[in-house]
């Protein structure tokens, strides 16, 4: 299993938009693209007075499914102009971590 972790930043005041476009509009396209071996999102955030971090982490597969979703250059981050609107800032790549152990409770 594969994890595509990225991080975003927004203002307070921008931070539902942001959230809101990640639930309504973002995440759910990528379920309209039948990604083979795509398992899955969690978005994470995080306030701070100045700025709200996001953190999303996609789970697949393997590394050919990553591929499948953001293509050759699957390490470069794949963020839509609607979201780059009210971002203040992001990360330019994406980081792949294996997973190597779950525990759930």
């Amino acid at each position: 299993m594969i994890e595509r972790i990225w991080h975003g930043w927004t203002t307070p005041e921008n931070a539902d938009e942001y959230e809101r476009l990640l639930r309504e509009e973002i995440i759910p396209s990528f379920d309209d693209k039948e990604i083979d071996g795509y398992r899955g999102f969690r978005l994470l955030r995080r306030s701070r007075p100045e700025e709200v971090e996001f953190v999303t982490i996609m789970r697949f597969r393997s590394i050919e499914s990553v591929k499948q979703f953001a293509g050759e250059d699957y390490e470069t981050a794949h963020v839509p102009q609607e979201a780059r609107d009210v971002l203040i800032r992001f990360d330019d790549h994406a980081q792949h971590y294996e997973l190597r152990e779950q525990l759930d409770y």
